[in-house]
């Protein structure tokens, strides 16, 4: 999108100042997604390790802090039992995992709270003069005040206020899905709009050729891989249905995209293909290792390397995933021919600030594998059949979604044809 100076002498005098407001207004969203990085972070730190840290402050203050148990039925969380006890036990693993889990829930509950105040307080922000627009870019030590009294009011709040932010916080994690998967098409159409040539043009378009080839490879042999790493036998039928539907939306993607009465070209479907292939990987990811299915494969022990190395490259991922959903404000917008003044805010503020909301949810759902009561251990996210059939849903709506998209035009355009037309007077 073009900027353009607004003509006329600018009546308050700070005309110049517009490109630093601007770069100001820019800068500021690396400062929010690191907020929400380092909150992420925290819960899961004291999600793996809180309860140990929180008997360590209670031997060591002179004021008593609440036991992990009476922490644990604070926050409304059962407590783990002890696998060889069968009843809860206050030195055991198991117990003080799951009231570290209790401690960080507040966390994410924070985190949605912040954004949700600076969606509430940005909203309808359009110009960068507007002391709206200060407050979003700048009056860090201020929103730094804000953000620790959301930390305090998990705390005093009822618990049936909590049990129902769970229940809420799973309707904000399906929206953002939903949210990342409009980002998505919106860069499709970015993509095939930019490298492959119009109708009737004499542009080559060998680039999107390219990626074109590179995206179908990736996806069939990614198929390929699925097959080897998930199906070690044939009784493995959830796995192979799983595998070979997504197989089949690869094929019937590609099939429509090349219809004469569509012809979008195979970059776009290319390209969703691979999305698609890597949304299958995830959700059998997600699978519980602990079936024949995964006899195959080691499964890793709490605190290895591997483990260690693959939950910080889903943190990090999911974070980046969620900033550039965040600043991709465009995408959401009914409008995208609008042309910006120099005045003007470089995105929504308020778009931008409730995607990270919607994010904070989905990071609560990720770290209790989208279940409010499930135990989950150390390093491990997103694991549990609620993870997978959330992620197979997921799959299954995108490839849905984008079929619809590649056939719509065609459909209403013939439904428009048989349409009886009335006589006019």
């Amino acid at each position: 999108m073009t900027v353009i100076k607004a003509g006329g002498a600018d009546p308050r005098g700070d005309g110049g100042s517009y490109e630093a407001r601007r770069r100001q207004s820019l800068r500021a969203r690396y400062a929010y997604g690191f907020v929400f990085f380092a909150t992420n972070l925290l819960a899961w730190f004291v999600r793996d390790y809180g309860a140990r840290a929180l008997r360590g402050l209670h031997r060591g203050f002179l004021f008593r802090l609440p036991s992990p148990s009476e922490f644990s039925s604070r926050i409304a969380f059962p407590m783990c039992r002890s696998a060889e006890q069968g009843t809860p036990s206050a030195s055991s693993p198991e117990e003080c995992f799951e009231s570290a889990w209790a401690a960080s829930y507040p966390f994410y509950f924070t985190s949605t709270i912040f954004f949700w105040v600076m969606f509430a307080t940005t909203f309808g922000t359009r110009k960068l003069h507007e002391a709206r627009n200060s407050w979003h870019s700048g009056c860090w030590i201020l929103k730094s005040l804000v953000y620790a009294m959301s930390i305090g009011i998990p705390f005093i709040i009822p618990n049936i206020f909590i049990q129902l932010y769970g229940e809420i916080a799973r309707l904000g994690a399906g929206i953002f899905l939903l949210l990342q998967l409009i980002s998505m098409l919106h860069f499709i159409s970015w993509c095939n709009k930019r490298w492959m040539p119009d109708p009737g043009s004499n542009q080559c378009g060998l680039f999107g050729l390219f990626l074109s080839t590179i995206s179908y490879i990736a996806s069939f042999a990614g198929i390929g891989v699925l097959y080897v790493l998930y199906v070690p036998n044939s009784s493995c039928a959830f796995n192979i249905f799983t595998i070979t539907w997504t197989a089949i939306l690869v094929t019937v993607m590609m099939a429509v995209s090349l219809h004469s009465k569509v012809n979008e070209g195979l970059l776009s479907s290319g390209i969703m293909s691979s999305y698609i292939v890597f949304l299958c990987w995830s959700a059998l990811h997600s699978e519980p290792q602990t079936g024949k299915c995964h006899s195959h494969m080691k499964i890793a022990k709490d605190g290895d390397s591997a483990t260690i190395v693959s939950f910080i490259i889903a943190i990090c991922s999911i974070v980046m995933a969620t900033f550039s959903t965040g600043i991709d404000t465009k995408s959401f917008q009914f409008r995208n021919d609008e042309v910006q003044l120099e005045e003007d805010t470089p995105y929504s503020y308020e778009i931008f600030h409730i995607v990270f909301a919607m994010g904070a949810m989905y990071f609560a759902m990720l770290f209790i594998s989208w279940e409010l009561n499930h135990p989950t251990r150390k390093w491990s996210i997103d694991v549990g059949w609620a993870s997978t059939w959330v992620k197979i849903i997921n799959e299954w709506f995108a490839a849905s979604i984008y079929i619809w998209r590649l056939i719509s035009p065609a459909v209403l355009r013939n439904h428009e044809e048989f349409m009886p037309h009335r006589p006019t007077i």
